[in-house]
C-alpha cells in the first residue's frame, strides 16, 4: 500500500486503536511453528553475526555481548573464535562525510574476510544504521556487497528491517511509522525526515530505497514481506517467495517481535538454501538474529557489582552526564534534568567553541573544571552544548558537529575526578565520549537501563574501568528519561 506525500497526515493513526488497524495476528500454532523453526535454525547455523554500527546505539536491545570500538585482523581473529554468536565493531560512520564511511566500511569488511579465512569462521554482515531511516544509505551496504563479492561470495540483495519496538518505531504496509505521543506518524513527517545531512521525502520503504538510490533501484522492483504473509504462512512458504526472488533489496514489515521472529526464521531458511544477504537494521533485528532472549531492566546490583568510585573526601562519587544530541527529544529531556536539586548544570557555548581558537580553549577548561569539582562534591554534573545551534547543510555541517564533539570530548577528556558513572545522550557524542574521551577499546554490553537505552561496563583499558557507560540515544524515551536514568544510576 503505497501512501503519497500529500495523504501522509490523513493516515496518520490513533495509537490506541493502531492494532485494529493491522491485519489480524498470526494463529497461536503458526507462532510456535515460527518460532520452532528459528531456533532450530540459530543453533544449526555456525556463522558469527557481526554487527557494524555507525554509533554506539545498536547494543540497545542486547546483553552479554562485546562492542569493539578498535580492531584489526588479530581482534577480528580473537573475536570470531571467542564464545557467543554475536560481536559489535563501532565505526561511528554516521559521523563521516560519505567518501570516508564507504572507506571505512571496506577496510573492516576486508580484515573481517582474511580473519575468517585464517579462523575458518564464516560470518554475516549486519549494517546497523536506523536513526530513523537516517545514515549512509545504500553507500555503506553496497561497498559491503562490493568487498564480499571479491571475496568470492556474492551478495544476493540487502534487507532492510527498520522495525524497533523500543523506539516506537514500526512498519507497516511497507510505511515506516513512528509513535509521537497519542499518535502513529509516517516518517517523512517527523523532524527526522528534515534532517540536514540524511532527509528524505518518503514513508514508504519500497519508494525511499528508489528515492535513496536515485533511482538505480525502482520501488517495484523491491521485494515486500508485508505482514499479511508473515501472519499467515509458515517459514518454509516464506522462504521460498526468497528463494525465487532475483532482485536488489527486500523490506520486511514488522510492528512486533512475532512479526520480526517470521522474518528470521524466513531469511535463515533462504540462506540455508544457498542466499546470501547482507543486512541494514535497526535494534531490534539484532535481538532476533543473535537468538539473545530478553532481559529485565538492570537495576543497582547488576550496574555495581565492581564497586563504586568515591570522592577524595571518601563520599559517594558523583555522576557525569554528557548531552550533545539536538533533537527535540533530548531537549525536552535535558529540560527536566537541569531542574533537578542534585545537578550542577554546565553549558558549552557553541559561538565560543567556534569563534577563536583561545575562546575555545577558555571554555573548554571552564567545563572540565567546573565538571571536576561538581563530582568531588558528589553531585551529578551535566555537561551540555547550547541548544541553539544553526545546522548547515552536506560536509559543512558535518565540520561544525566535529568541531563541538571535539570540545565535549576534550572536556570530558580533562577531567580529574572519577566519576561514579557516566550517560552519554546523542549516537554520535555517546561514541566520541567512549572512544575518545574514556578510552574504550572493547566494552561489555549490560543490558538496557530503560527500553532502548543501553549499559557498557567499561574495561581496564579506560581511564575508569568498572564504571557503567550508558548510551542514551537522542531520540529514545519520554520527557523524564534523562532524570529516570540518572535516578536508577543514583539507586
Amino acid at each position: 500500500m503505497g501512501i503519497e506525500r500529500e495523504q501522509l497526515w490523513e493516515h496518520s493513526v490513533d495509537a490506541a486503536n493502531w492494532e485494529e488497524k493491522l491485519p489480524i495476528p498470526a494463529p497461536p500454532a503458526l507462532v510456535e511453528k515460527q518460532r520452532a523453526a528459528l531456533e532450530a535454525a540459530l543453533e544449526q547455523d555456525r556463522r558469527k553475526v557481526v554487527v557494524l554500527d555507525d554509533d554506539p546505539t545498536g547494543s540497545q536491545t542486547v546483553h552479554g555481548v562485546e562492542v569493539l570500538t578498535r580492531w584489526s585482523r588479530e581482534e577480528f581473529t580473537r573475536a570470531l573464535t571467542a564464545s557467543g554468536k554475536m560481536f559489535f565493531v563501532l565505526t561511528n560512520s554516521r559521523s563521516l562525510p560519505e567518501g570516508q564511511a564507504i572507506e571505512l566500511n571496506a577496510g573492516i569488511a576486508q580484515e573481517l574476510v582474511q580473519a575468517s579465512r585464517d579462523t575458518g569462521v564464516a560470518f554475516t554482515l549486519v549494517s546497523r544504521s536506523d536513526s530513523t531511516l537516517r545514515g549512509h544509505f545504500p553507500a555503506e551496504t553496497d561497498e559491503l556487497a562490493r568487498i564480499l563479492r571479491q571475496a568470492g561470495s556474492p551478495v544476493d540483495a540487502v534487507v532492510l528491517v527498520p522495525f524497533f519496538e523500543e523506539g516506537g518505531r514500526f512498519t507497516a504496509w511497507d510505511v515506516q511509522w513512528v509513535r509521537q505521543g497519542d499518535r502513529m506518524i509516517p516518517v517523512s513527517e517527523t523532524e527526522f525526515a528534515q534532517d540536514h545531512l540524511f532527509g528524505y521525502r518518503s514513508s514508504n520503504l519500497r519508494d525511499w530505497v528508489e528515492e535513496r538510490t536515485g533511482g538505480r533501484i525502482k520501488a517495484r522492483e523491491v521485494l515486500s514481506l508485508s505482514l499479511d504473509l508473515l501472519r499467515s504462512q509458515p517459514p518454509e512458504r516464506v522462504a521460498d517467495l526468497l528463494a525465487a526472488y532475483q532482485g536488489p533489496a527486500i523490506v520486511v514489515n514488522a510492528t512486533s517481535y512475532r512479526d520480526l521472529e517470521g522474518a528470521v526464521a524466513a531469511l535463515l531458511a533462504a540462506e540455508a538454501r544457498g542466499k546470501r544477504y547482507v543486512y541494514r537494521t535497526a535494534a531490534s533485528f539484532l535481538r532476533v538474529r543473535g537468538g539473545i532472549s530478553p532481559r529485565p531492566l538492570l537495576g543497582a546490583d547488576d550496574l555495581y557489582q565492581r564497586g563504586v568510585p568515591a570522592s577524595r573526601e571518601g563520599r559517594k562519587g558523583g555522576g557525569l552526564v554528557v548531552v550533545g544530541s539536538y533533537v527535540r527529544r533530548t531537549g525536552a529531556q535535558l529540560a527536566r534534568l537541569l531542574k533537578q536539586p542534585e545537578v550542577v548544570g554546565i553549558e558549552l557555548r557553541v559561538q565560543r567553541i567556534l569563534l577563536s581558537a583561545t575562546s575555545r580553549q577558555d571554555e573548554v577548561d571552564q567545563a572540565s573544571r567546573t565538571i571536576t569539582e561538581a563530582l568531588e562534591r558528589g553531585r551529578v554534573a551535566v555537561l551540555y552544548t547550547s541548544r541553539d545551534v544553526q545546522t548547515r547543510p552536506g560536509e559543512a555541517g558535518l565540520q561544525v558537529g566535529a568541531s563541538i564533539a571535539d570540545a565535549l570530548v576534550e572536556a570530558v577528556g580533562r577531567v580529574e575526578e572519577a566519576p561514579r558513572f557516566v550517560i552519554a545522550k546523542g549516537g554520535v557524542t555517546s561514541s566520541r565520549v567512549a572512544t575518545d574521551a574514556l578510552g574504550v577499546r572493547c566494552a561489555f554490553v549490560l543490558g538496557p537501563i530503560l527500553p532502548g537505552v543501553p549499559v557498557w561496563r567499561l574495561g581496564s583499558e579506560t581511564r575508569f574501568p568498572g564504571i557503567p557507560y550508558v548510551i542514551f540515544p537522542g531520540n529514545v524515551g519520554d520527557e523524564n528519561g534523562l532524570v529516570e536514568a540518572v535516578r536508577r544510576l543514583e539507586g
